[in-house]
């Protein structure tokens, strides 16, 4: 069964199925997406790369609000799909937070 993943910050009914971010990870030609979230405007992000932008940009009406959140990273590593690791990341090639998946997805 596909799980939903809530965005707190997101409102009202806004999340995302766990299905859709792993194919988008998989559309990358990478196993991860770096977390990338900032206190910014969307159009100020400087990580358009990120699992952050791809939820503003997708799954929220709150566009201008941070969503990849530790809540719900968290709630996705529960999931026994994803794993948090230190990888490049594709927009500045410093190491971040990363959610990888894991082997078995």
């Amino acid at each position: 069964m596909d799980q939903f993943c809530k965005l707190p910050y997101g409102g009202r009914g806004a999340g995302f199925y766990v299905s859709d971010l792993i194919a988008h990870i998989r559309s990358t030609g990478r196993d991860y997406i770096i977390q990338g979230q900032q206190q910014v405007s969307l159009e100020n992000h400087t990580k358009p790369n990120s699992f952050d932008v791809w939820l503003r940009e997708g799954y929220t009406s709150r566009k201008d609000t941070k969503q990849a959140v530790n809540q719900v990273v968290e709630s996705l590593i529960a999931t026994g799909q994803f794993e948090i690791a230190e990888l490049p990341c594709p927009d500045s090639g410093r190491r971040c937070k990363a959610l990888r998946l894991v082997r078995s997805s």
